[in-house]
């Protein structure tokens, strides 16, 4: 069997059983014995066993062979030999403890180009999904057109502003600039001369005695 197949329909094999913490090495540059090394844990004695069980039976349905089946009677490390590939299934404390990535693991190959698109799973994934047309969320929705703000207009006194302040650099400094009075100002002053000045009569002081009047008896001369 085709290394690529035999490695898709292990990891298969133990995703089927719910393996965890999955990961496989590519081994041709540091043994001839083997090309590949999978790596997988089981949270019990019972699950290590039902791994191990599922990819010997996946293998041997897709045509591969197994070579031998170890550690099946204490269910803590199992060893499943495929010849081209050796699958470890192990309990966490165990893989743990001997850390065979540290060992292998220089070349990982991931599991997403394990599975290559020829299998039925890929090809099932790589079909689009139909939407249902029920949600809102799903139904086609219009192009939405983009909208052109339009910019205002530059004032006239920001554009006048400029001309203004160039006509008050050209008065020199130092010298009065005269300038002509408006009509109604001119009017005003000539209103003001042709009224007659009234006299204005002095106020007599407060502490002033009142002026007596002088009455005369003129006597009339008799005959």
């Amino acid at each position: 069997m085709d290394i690529k197949k035999l490695q898709t329909v292990v990891v298969d094999a133990l995703e089927d059983v719910k393996g965890q913490d999955i990961v496989l090495f590519d081994t041709t540059h540091l043994t001839s014995l083997f090309d590949r090394i999978a790596v997988a844990s089981g949270t019990s004695n019972r699950q290590t066993k039902a791994l191990a069980a599922s990819v010997r039976d996946k293998v041997k349905e897709a045509g591969g062979e197994v070579v031998g089946l170890e550690g099946e009677d204490t269910g803590e490390w199992v060893l499943v030999d495929l010849g081209d590939m050796i699958v470890h299934i192990m309990q966490p404390a165990i893989r743990q403890y001997y850390r065979l990535e540290e060992i292998w693991g220089d070349k990982p190959v991931k599991l997403g180009a394990a599975k290559r698109k020829s299998t039925p799973e890929a090809a099932e994934a790589a079909e689009p999904k139909t939407k249902s047309k029920h949600l809102a969320a799903n139904q086609e929705q219009p192009e939405a057109k983009p909208v052109r703000e339009r910019k205002p207009a530059a004032k006239k006194a920001d554009a006048a502003a400029p001309a203004k302040k160039a006509a008050a650099k050209k008065a020199p400094v130092g010298k009065t600039v005269k300038v002509a009075p408006s009509k109604s100002e001119t009017a005003a002053v000539e209103a003001t001369k042709a009224k007659p000045k009234r006299a204005v009569k002095a106020a007599a002081p407060a502490d002033a005695a009142p002026v007596k009047k002088v009455i005369r008896r003129i006597k009339k001369d008799t005959e």
